[in-house]
């Protein structure tokens, strides 16, 4: 891993490759979020697994979150907003929380390219890989793959490691990727880093 300083002065690791968590810190206070919950939580014990993995290869992990529709948000405030046990994502925010050495990156909209600094944090990154895991395949994951693909990335979207509302939703968003976005979407436990 290479440590690369930009115009401004501050140290970012480079690596070919990033793990997009979409999501996750999020509170399921909306009307299908416990039908939601009930397949996220077992994807979110493997996709952090897959965080970890990806910690140990040096992979920078960036979480890409909804703003609630709060534009005055900060993410450490909704981190610990979703950590309360009265939450209903509480045992997802426990299971991926964040740490010192991940980005974040707050969308206004599904895809977590659009009106962000995604890009620019990608760049500096000098990320081409990217890997995208979280909530919900067919909306927010979809959009943000759909964008990656137009910009040219190589994606990787586990389909054990992201969730929707229901199965065939799950199913079909997959398809979509693998076949429309040329996305590998072989479970995580076969998914392998190479890293220079």
């Amino acid at each position: 891993m290479k440590k690369h300083r930009d115009s401004h002065s501050v140290a970012l690791n480079k690596s070919e490759w990033a793990l997009l968590l979409i999501d996750v810190v999020n509170d399921f206070d909306f009307p299908e979020g416990r039908k939601l919950l009930r397949f996220a939580l077992p994807a979110a014990r493997r996709l952090a697994a897959l965080k970890q993995r990806a910690g140990q290869a040096h992979i920078p992990t960036i979480y890409v979150n909804d703003n609630f529709g709060r534009w005055q948000s900060d993410f450490h405030k909704q981190v610990d907003r979703c950590l309360d046990q009265d939450c209903l994502g509480a045992p997802i925010a426990k299971l991926l929380i964040p740490t010192g050495n991940d980005y974040f990156v707050l969308k206004p909209k599904h895809s977590g390219f659009f009106s962000t600094s995604l890009g620019v944090l990608l760049s500096h990154l000098g990320a081409r890989k990217l890997i995208l895991g979280g909530f919900a395949t067919d909306i927010c994951v979809l959009f943000t793959a759909n964008d990656a693909y137009m910009r040219d990335y190589q994606l990787f979207v586990p389909s054990d490691c992201a969730a929707a509302e229901t199965a065939e939703a799950h199913r079909r968003a997959c398809e979509h990727m693998k076949r429309f976005l040329r996305a590998d979407i072989r479970v995580s436990r076969k998914l392998r880093f190479s890293v220079g």
